[in-house]
């Protein structure tokens, strides 16, 4: 960490490198807003609080828990204003629906292809097994009479 500004400052690679970052994802959210300009160094380096670091972080865990930039730049525009408001709350409750959708969505998936799997599948559009689960078959045949 340098102090050639007022204050500790750490240059790009640093922020970087202890965020888990790549350098264009530094710059990317530079430009989106979601992270200060930072000022330049005398020898015209950025210069980055340390406190960037701990944002870079914070972002990145709402990106995993499901929110879309867009979403993790508003709530950081809401935390910004320094007043508390319920869309933290509100935008959670609204993932966790988004979460059980697909959840139920993905459970419906695994069933279809255990059932591909048990019955022996071996084609999306011929399949030979006995009492094939996909509907894939059928619609295929029926599309070739069609086309005769």
């Amino acid at each position: 960490m340098r102090q050639d500004i007022e204050g500790p400052y750490l240059r790009s690679g640093q922020v970087a490198e202890q965020a888990g970052v790549n350098l264009q994802t530094l710059r990317y959210y530079e430009r989106r807003g979601l992270i200060a300009e930072p000022r330049r160094s005398s020898g015209g380096h950025r210069a980055y609080p340390p406190e960037t670091v701990t944002l870079l972080t914070v972002i990145k865990a709402a990106q995993r828990l499901g929110f879309t930039l867009e979403e993790v730049a508003e709530l950081i525009d809401t935390g910004r204003r320094g007043h508390p408001t319920p869309d933290l709350r509100v935008r959670a409750q609204e993932k966790i629906a988004e979460v059980e959708a697909r959840i139920t969505d993905l459970t419906t998936i695994r069933t279809a292809l255990t059932q591909v799997v048990n019955a022996g599948c071996d084609s999306l559009t011929h399949c030979s097994c006995p009492d094939c689960p996909l509907p894939f078959a059928d619609l295929a045949e029926d599309r070739t009479h069609e086309e005769s």
